[in-house]
């Protein structure tokens, strides 16, 4: 276990945070903390910086309610730099995107595998909620409003059913697909995010593991 006062802080005192989600593995912030902030987040479980443009102590979702619970820290070989996993409750940006990180600079040309996640499938219908872009059923379902989100939801659910009384897996699989993608659509409509879905399924869980 490597102590907070071995670790190499620049000549400010301080140390980049990367940031990244424990469930999808997506980088969602650089932050800087500092020995203070470092056993603060230590010590309370969740992620406390240091804010450069303010000088001072910054904790995540202080005025937001968007915390970042800490799973562990680590530290590169070289002791300069952190990376902390976390289980974020809500959008890791100010900007109310799941991550810091989402203007392209540079997209080339070599094709590369993108880890699918529910996380990352939401994003994108946020953005679709956002940008518009034409063409994108995802766009005229937010055009249409709630009434036509929950009709296909409603549509989906018994096309759930048919499939699974009919003992046809494959189908099944595809219209649960169907249903979890128009169920993301309504989530985004209510503002409701992936997270405070995983926060009361996790708390069903533990009310089980006690039961």
């Amino acid at each position: 276990m490597v102590d907070v006062r071995g670790l190499k802080y620049d000549e400010n005192g301080l140390i980049p945070a990367v940031v990244i989600d424990a469930g999808s593995n997506a980088v969602l912030m650089l932050a800087y903390m500092n020995e203070e902030s470092l056993k603060l987040s230590i010590e309370e479980g969740r992620t406390c910086f240091w804010s450069r443009s303010k000088n001072k102590l910054w904790r995540k979702g202080e005025t937001s309610g968007n915390v970042q619970n800490i799973v562990n820290i680590k530290t590169d070989c070289d002791k300069d730099s952190l990376l902390v996993t976390v289980i974020k409750e809500g959008p890791a940006c100010h900007t109310g995107s799941e991550s810091c990180f989402f203007e392209d600079i540079f997209d080339g040309d070599l094709k590369h595998d993108v880890s699918f996640s529910l996380d990352t499938l939401h994003e994108i219908i946020q953005d679709r909620k956002v940008s518009k872009k034409p063409g994108s059923y995802t766009t005229y379902l937010f055009e249409k409003g709630i009434d036509k989100i929950l009709k296909k939801l409603g549509e989906e659910s018994t096309e759930i059913i048919i499939a699974a009384k009919t003992g046809d897996r494959s189908e099944t699989i595809y219209e649960i697909a169907d249903f979890v993608y128009h169920a993301l659509v309504l989530m985004s409509e209510m503002g409701i995010t992936p997270d405070e879905i995983k926060k009361e399924l996790a708390s069903r869980h533990s009310k089980e593991k006690s039961d």
